[in-house]
């Protein structure tokens, strides 16, 4: 499967220990699935020494993390979005294909209609107790 997330993308965190934040991805793995962002999933690696000059060290590395897991933040926006292509045919018949963030609009409207959802049930759920115990009155 190719991979839409690309060197030097800026993205943001969408689960784990280091969610919500926002990083550059500096290596991509396209056969495991997985990209590497600055300031991301640090690890940190121990040094013996080896001989009798040199010290023991720790050294701290950014670690992969699941292509899923990340999404392309818009520059413009600021706002995180799946990402899009658009293709634009040039003057000579040449097409070119780009890249884009394609933000949803309609998310916040989305949790308003689950809340108002939620709100019938909630209703609902108590007629239903209401008319059972006027039954067992």
């Amino acid at each position: 499967m190719k991979m839409k997330i690309k060197m030097n993308d800026r993205v943001i965190v969408l689960t784990g220990k280091d969610r919500g934040k926002v990083g550059v991805v500096s290596q991509v793995f396209a056969d495991k699935q997985r990209v590497v962002v600055d300031g991301v999933n640090r690890s940190v690696k121990h040094m013996k020494t080896n001989q009798k000059d040199q010290k023991g060290q720790r050294i701290e590395y950014f670690g992969p993390i699941h292509v899923s897991n990340v999404m392309l933040v818009d520059e413009e926006t600021g706002k995180p979005g799946r990402v899009g292509y658009t293709t634009a045919v040039g003057k000579d018949g040449s097409k070119t294909k780009t890249r884009v963030v394609k933000t949803s609009k309609s998310r916040p409207a989305v949790k308003k209609e689950v809340a108002k959802s939620e709100e019938k049930k909630a209703v609902k759920g108590a007629e239903k107790k209401a008319d059972t115990e006027k039954k067992t009155a």
